[in-house]
């Protein structure tokens, strides 16, 4: 399945993506929060087996995902390091890191 060109292509496309196996047991609440051309606001709710995306705020998210929508674009293509743009601050996040670092696991490229 080819990666979308836009965050909001790979953003709707990730419940399509979400591997179930990998999100045992997690329920949370992500906020991401992509600035630019192509930015936006949108919610990811992973519970029970399920991930669910939708444009908006979250009430009280349990982390929130900050960066530009093209550096979203190029890490979902595997363009980007997740560990150095973390380091150099083109991404940022507050809340739990653990489920940070869960992130990228639970997704198909």
């Amino acid at each position: 399945m080819p990666i979308p060109d836009t965050a909001k292509e790979i953003i709707e496309a990730m419940p399509r993506a979400f591997q179930p196996e990998k999100a045992q047991g997690l329920r949370a609440t992500y906020q991401l929060e992509l600035s630019g051309e192509g930015g936006g606001t949108w919610v990811m709710e992973i519970a029970d087996g399920h991930c669910q995306v939708r444009e908006g705020r979250a009430d009280a998210p349990d982390g929130t995902l900050t960066m530009a929508a093209s550096d979203y674009v190029a890490l979902a293509k595997g363009e980007l390091d997740v560990m150095g743009a973390f380091m150099s601050g083109r991404i940022q996040f507050q809340g739990d890191l653990g489920l940070a670092a869960k992130l990228p696991s639970l997704f198909k490229r």
